[in-house]
């Protein structure tokens, strides 16, 4: 069974920082795009940024510029670096993976369970 845990939410002042992380774990073959989207109160989730699994990343233009994605392979983890964070940035961040779990399965997608972010102004 694959897992997605994220880590790194919390509460920050608006322009300030803060680094989400997101391992997978279990059967495993293997991972393809990787990324990060957010819900917040009263919306609908919406794609934050994607990371392909060469590195290649894409961003929402709301977060171009001020955030920034990557990913670990080796650690099976994708990253969200995000600074200048405005309160509008406030939402649940849910990690997101294209997984093949084992030869027999095709991949799809996973999700992680959600970290808060609170950006106060």
């Amino acid at each position: 069974q694959v897992q997605l845990v994220e880590s790194g939410g919390g509460l920050v002042q608006a322009g300030g920082s803060l680094r989400l992380s997101c391992a997978a774990s279990g059967s495993i073959l293997s991972i393809n795009a990787m990324g990060w989207y957010r819900q917040a109160p009263g919306k609908q989730r919406e794609l934050v940024a994607t990371i392909t699994n060469g590195g290649s990343p894409t961003y929402a233009s709301s977060v171009e510029g001020r955030f920034s994605i990557s990913r670990d392979n080796a650690k099976r983890t994708v990253y969200l670096q995000m600074s200048s964070l405005k309160p509008e940035d406030t939402a649940v961040y849910y990690c997101n993976a294209d997984i093949r779990p084992t030869t027999w399965e095709p991949a799809y997608k996973h999700w992680g369970q959600g970290t808060q972010v609170i950006v106060s102004s």
